[in-house]
């Protein structure tokens, strides 16, 4: 589910901080979520200043936002196809990004995320997994030294109670996420439901990762492991840009 807290300020700033990254005939991967949103409308400022850029969406409300913005786009299969131009930067928001500095001192894999929170996860991964450069957006009420949220998976109707039942055997609590304004629960722009599943801290993201994506039935998971390049975090006076 999404996650609450970090001013609106010190989400513009990392936003229009990775926004800057973009340079003349990019291809850019346009995230979804509030902090991403600021990214695209200084692109979109950018563009109306003569900036020649393409934005591969990730769900309905960034091509939307993109659109508002003057900003042109490409689907993910017209930018990566044979003949596509690929993908050169991405810029998308996090629930979670692990620092790298376990609480015990113990080593832990900075710049895992956990993303899921917009339910876009799926189409999110693609194209941040297909960018050349993938730029993380937050502000620091995102930040802990592990990951230990709840992980969006995204899966097919017809397989919820199996992959429930995969989930409990790996150590999880499942919970089908439920709309907030009609009956029913969440679905996907792929038509799929989500199941948000505990797991309590995540010593090892990698090894998840690769559990949940094992799992028949499991569309997309919300654990990005080893795709993160850089982390632009907002603060109140300025961003804190680390290299991953």
């Amino acid at each position: 589910m999404k996650t609450s807290g970090g001013s609106d300020a010190a989400k513009r700033r990392a936003g229009e901080s990775a926004a800057e990254a973009v340079s003349d005939g990019d291809v850019v991967g346009l995230g979804t979520g509030s902090t991403a949103a600021h990214a695209i409308r200084r692109l979109g400022d950018r563009v109306d200043a003569g900036l020649d850029v393409r934005g591969v969406p990730t769900s309905f409300a960034s091509r939307e936002l993109a659109a508002d913005c003057g900003i042109p786009r490409l689907d993910l299969p017209e930018a990566v196809g044979p003949d596509g131009p690929g993908i050169d930067l991405a810029i998308d928001g996090a629930d979670q990004v692990a620092t790298g500095a376990g609480g015990d001192g113990a080593p832990v894999p900075g710049g895992a995320l956990i993303k899921g929170g917009g339910a876009a996860h799926a189409r999110e991964k693609l194209v941040d997994a297909a960018a050349d450069r993938f730029l993380v957006v937050a502000d620091p009420s995102k930040e802990s030294p592990r990951l230990d949220r709840s992980v969006p998976v995204e899966v097919l109707p017809a397989g919820r109670t199996a992959v429930a039942a995969a989930v409990r055997d790996a150590g999880g609590e499942p919970t089908l996420r439920r709309a907030e304004r009609k009956d029913g629960p969440v679905v996907t722009d792929n038509g799929n439901l989500v199941v948000d599943c505990v797991f309590g801290e995540i010593t090892d993201p990698a090894a998840l990762s690769a559990t949940l994506s094992s799992i028949p039935g499991v569309v997309e998971h919300g654990l990005f492991v080893g795709l993160a390049d850089a982390i632009h975090v907002g603060t109140e006076s300025g961003v804190r840009v680390d290299e991953v």
